[in-house]
């Protein structure tokens, strides 16, 4: 694991010295958080504390849109997957074939690596952002809460590592897959709750939406924290999340197996 720790922290001072990159990134996605926090206030503006058929009061979804920002800097996969259909396109790849390097674990490091430097550089304008809002911004119910809050955080992540990993692949047989990622990517907007809370979607289309692995990458975690899931169905949830992060991470390992039997690099 020692040279897992320090890949980590070879990412840590590569993405370090894109500072400025992460600052502005983390600035520029306010403007449509901002822009969906002033719809849904205008949306609530004559009915302030009512819930309506989705069961949210105006703090509480204004809240659900701050926890969307929250969420997305501790779990978002940036530039992950292009890099890793790069290393593959590129030829790369080679030189972990021939190293003693599982590729899998050595993206996954540099993912949180990536993850650590995001959250240093982004966590005070957010702060910011949360302050001005502070208002809306809803304490979890209790510590217990708040403790399997972090544990659906983790698993958020490394489904969305595994997801995008396993896509990536997907470049060992096309030459370019940002196409197929931005489908994936339109998809789990919608599909993950990053657009408008699931809850209000028709009962029948949230049933479906709960059948596949994109609720578990934003949706579930937010609703922990705000306690609209708790007991069984929590614990319920956590272990249906945990499942399909064991199998995204199985299609990962079953994508990069295949992957590197068709792979063929020439030259010196």
């Amino acid at each position: 694991m020692n040279k897992y720790f320090h890949v980590i922290g070879i990412g840590l001072q590569n993405n370090l010295q894109y500072r400025f990159n992460f600052l502005t990134r983390t600035l520029f996605s306010f403007i449509p958080l901002f822009a969906m926090l002033s719809l849904w206030r205008t949306i609530y503006a004559d009915n302030a504390g009512v819930g309506g058929h989705n069961g949210f009061t105006r703090e509480q979804m204004i809240c659900y849109y701050l926890l969307v920002a929250v969420v997305d800097v501790f779990t978002a996969v940036n530039e992950d997957d292009w890099q890793i259909a790069a290393d593959i396109r590129e030829g790369n790849i080679s030189q972990f074939l021939l190293k003693p390097l599982d590729y899998l674990w050595y993206r996954l490091s540099l993912f949180f690596s990536g993850r650590i430097a995001f959250i240093a550089m982004a966590s005070g304008p957010l702060a910011i952002f949360i302050y001005c809002h502070r208002q809306y911004f809803l304490l979890p119910p209790d510590a217990g809460t708040f403790g399997m809050f972090l544990v659906s955080l983790v698993l958020t992540a490394l489904l969305q590592f595994f997801t995008s990993f396993a896509m990536a692949m997907l470049a060992f047989w096309l030459l370019e897959i940002s196409t197929l990622i931005f489908i994936l990517y339109a998809f789990e907007y919608l599909a993950s709750g990053h657009l408008f809370p699931l809850d209000i979607l028709p009962a029948g289309v949230k049933h479906v939406i709960f059948l596949t692995p994109f609720p578990y990458q934003l949706y579930f975690p937010i609703q922990i924290y705000m306690g609209k899931v708790a007991g069984a169905s929590l614990w319920l949830g956590l272990a249906i999340q945990a499942l399909w992060v064991g199998a995204a991470y199985m299609f990962a390992r079953y994508m990069w197996a295949k992957g590197v039997r068709h792979y063929g690099a020439f030259g010196g």
